[in-house]
């Protein structure tokens, strides 16, 4: 089972960042507790390094996150500009963008993107004691600026989209369902080259899946098959009348595949919806 560090920013004496009377720490728990909650719901290991308001410093938080362990630590804050309303955004920090905290970071900034924030990208802070003491991949998330109206609008209104997005980015690196899908829509997620087009899960009723490209070359399906599970995506291959269909997901809903269509399409990959 996968297992989540999530770290709730500031709190007790250290409010973070301040905005007519709205603390940061508060939003970060808030959140942190929501993507807990679908985690666990999508069969995830959670740890909070905080439930309350209390006050941990950056490097006692990664003390805890090391004793606890972990596959990967996560980090909510919200971001702040020398004047309000300058920026607006979200944006992930990492230690340095290589290895699977820069894929943590992609896949929750795409999932981000994909509510309605500015994509700010992704930028190495070594300097952060979270970032550099933890012994997990660790990526500290800013989920907009606390200072802009627009990003505080967004929050509230869509905080539930939010926090699934979020968890799903999450999810997509540990290989779980995504929070937004039920978990047993994704039961044909590893099928792999059943003849004829059949599956093997769930061969009698219709499911939705999101083809990215068709090939009489086995070597080509398997090398975009391959470029897609590397970037996360339950991608597989089914054989069909001599053509070999890379596919992703198998969706009893159609607004499932239509989301994930709609992800795979926003990485520049052609796509459409097949059954």
């Amino acid at each position: 089972m996968a297992k989540i560090i999530l770290d709730a920013g500031h709190g007790g004496a250290d409010p973070g960042a301040v905005y007519n009377g709205r603390l940061e720490k508060d939003d970060n728990l808030r959140l942190a507790l929501a993507v807990g909650e679908l985690l666990e719901q999508n069969g995830a290991e959670v740890f909070q390094t905080r439930t309350e308001d209390v006050y941990d410093s950056p490097f006692e938080k990664a003390q805890i996150a090391n004793r606890e362990g972990g596959d990967f630590f996560v980090s909510f804050h919200r971001n702040s500009s020398p004047e309000p309303n300058q920026y607006s955004g979200v944006e992930m920090l990492v230690y340095d963008k290589a290895g699977r905290s820069a894929g943590l970071a992609a896949a929750i900034n795409a999932e981000l993107a994909g509510v309605g924030f500015q994509d700010l990208g992704v930028e190495e802070r070594p300097n952060l004691a979270v970032l550099r003491r933890t012994k997990m991949p660790a990526v500290l998330v800013e989920t907009g600026f606390l200072n802009t109206d627009a990003d505080n609008r967004r929050f509230d209104a869509q905080f539930d989209e939010i926090a699934r997005a979020i968890a799903n980015g999450i999810l997509k690196m540990v290989g779980l369902a995504d929070a937004g899908f039920a978990p047993e829509e994704n039961e044909g997620d590893k099928t792999e080259e059943l003849p004829g087009g059949s599956s093997g899960a769930g061969a009698q009723e219709r499911l939705y899946r999101v083809q990215t490209g068709a090939f009489r070359s086995r070597e080509q399906a398997e090398d975009l098959r391959d470029r897609l599970q590397r970037q996360n995506y339950p991608a597989f291959i089914l054989y069909d009348e001599g053509v070999y269909k890379v596919q992703t997901g198998a969706f009893r809903r159609l607004d499932n595949a239509v989301r994930m269509e709609q992800t795979l399409r926003r990485q520049g990959y052609p796509t459409f919806i097949t059954t």
